[in-house]
């Protein structure tokens, strides 16, 4: 440019801060400065690793997963002394660019496009990494995990296990929230959901219900192909770490009840759909109507009770009022709870245990005849249910040792008292017995429990420390130390 103003070359490429012959050399060539530079191809030193790389390279070819740190080991210990440690980032360096230029393709992750309203996902993750807490007990819990492609819109059902029951509560849950449905929803294989039915025919009949209830279409990724659930799989990694983050913020991840959990959680999800509130406008546009009112989401089982006054409901074990036995009773199964009817009524709520061939056993319910029955409690096959309390067992074995012939009839004239009148009062006034070291009667804990009322302390006071005493227990340190 400056060529063609200037009347000489001098005088131009003086301008451009170069010597006349440099310019005369790149107006030649016709070529920019930056193009004249050769590619530094040729190596700045000798390869450590020319002789042995075709030793790395079979190494990389039988496993390409095979980390450069590994094979490095390996060749120190095929070649003692020969490479030092120091030499460890060069070969990283040479696998990288094998890996680059002559390695196994890579797994390809394409982009979908996603049309609003079209397809939600659903998952079921665990929780237990958290460490989430209640009341100091652990609070082993799953998420049931609701995601629309498009927007990213999500929510989550705190559940217990992949049952049809927490499916249906959750995916429910999760629609009426949302406020439509999309045109479709993709799950996993549910192999862990259809693995507690006992006929997976019966599991898809009711999931084929569900979702035409919904008009809703259902699909399933293939077997051994989580990325076909891409957007909620990611989705549970990215909601765990912000679960974790704000517990972290919280300082505690220990909560008073359940409900404030959940509610600490609907938080987290309100926040985080904020910053999707656009497309999902767009979504919701063009969502289908819900239905009128929702599915229910329980199974129904009719029942006899037993003569042991217990009902088996899926492969495990709960009792139910002594009265009722012999009857027919209707059970509706949620996903953490058995409602008990009898007679169109409801008679009792039960929670609902987790696994199989577990058992249930309240002594309340059988407790009137097992009295009249002392024998029949020491072989008792449910007999550890019988301890409400950790007190209830120290009186049993206590009453074992001490009187055992009669350990039995006291042990459960107790446990009728506690069902007659009141547990938290037999429990303190069994510890009031054991502080006191007298013995253990059912005659001692009755005349206790029509005497006045134990205490229990409500109001602890702790008497304010002068902070004084803090400065002479350093000044007597630094004498201490003074002296040595």
């Amino acid at each position: 440019m400056l060529k063609q103003k200037e009347e000489t070359l001098a005088v131009a490429s003086a301008k451009a801060g170069m010597d006349e012959k440099t310019a005369r050399k790149y107006l030649r060539e016709g070529k920019l400065p930056s193009q004249m530079k050769a590619p530094h191809t040729w190596p700045t030193h000798p390869d450590a690793f020319s002789s042995v790389w075709a030793e790395v390279q079979a190494f990389l070819e039988l496993d390409a997963g095979l980390e450069a740190k590994t094979i490095f080991e390996e060749l120190q210990r095929t070649y003692p002394e020969r490479f030092a440690d120091g030499q460890l980032r060069t070969l990283q360096r040479r696998v990288k660019r094998w890996r680059a230029l002559e390695g196994p393709a890579k797994e390809t992750y394409y982009p979908q496009i996603h049309e609003p309203g079209e397809l939600g996902e659903m998952d079921f993750t665990w929780m237990n990494a958290l460490g989430v807490t209640i009341q100091r007990q652990r609070f082993d819990h799953l998420l049931f995990h609701f995601v629309l492609t498009y927007s990213n819109w999500e929510t989550g059902t705190v559940c217990f296990s992949e049952s049809f029951e927490s499916l249906s509560l959750g995916l429910q849950n999760a629609l009426w929230e949302l406020g439509g449905v999309p045109r479709r929803v993709r799950s996993d294989r549910l192999s862990a959901a259809v693995h507690q039915e006992c006929r997976p025919e019966e599991f898809t009949a009711r999931y084929q219900g569900l979702l035409r209830f919904y008009g809703v279409a259902g699909e399933k990724t293939r077997s051994g192909e989580p990325h076909e659930n891409g957007d909620v799989e990611q989705r549970h990694h990215r909601t765990k770490r912000m679960v974790d983050q704000a517990l972290r913020l919280r300082g505690s991840r220990d909560f008073e009840s359940r409900g404030e959990y959940e509610a600490f959680l609907r938080g987290l999800f309100v926040r985080a759909n904020r910053g999707r509130k656009a497309r999902f406008e767009e979504e919701r546009r063009v969502l289908r109507q819900l239905p009128e009112r929702r599915l229910d989401d329980f199974r129904v089982y009719r029942l006899r009770v037993s003569p042991s006054s217990t009902i088996r409901v899926r492969r495990n074990i709960y009792s139910v009022q002594s009265r009722l036995i012999g009857e027919d009773v209707t059970v509706r199964l949620y996903g953490e709870h058995l409602d008990i009817h009898y007679a169109q009524k409801l008679v009792e709520r039960i929670p609902r245990l987790r696994g199989e061939h577990r058992h249930r056993i309240s002594y309340r319910h059988i407790i009137d005849w097992l009295v009249r029955k002392p024998g029949a409690f020491e072989h008792y096959r449910y007999r550890e249910d019988l301890f409400p309390t950790t007190r209830f067992r120290m009186a049993w074995d206590a009453l074992a040792k001490d009187r055992p012939a009669r350990a039995a009839k006291e042990y459960l004239a107790i446990l009728h008292l506690a069902a007659k009148e009141s547990e938290s009062g037999v429990d303190q006034a069994l510890q009031a017995m054991f502080d006191a070291g007298t013995d253990i009667t059912a005659e001692a804990v009755r005349t206790l429990l029509t005497a006045a009322p134990i205490g229990v302390a409500t109001d602890v006071v702790v008497a304010e420390i002068p902070l004084g005493s803090y400065d002479e227990l350093l000044d007597s340190w630094r004498e201490a130390g003074d002296g040595q």
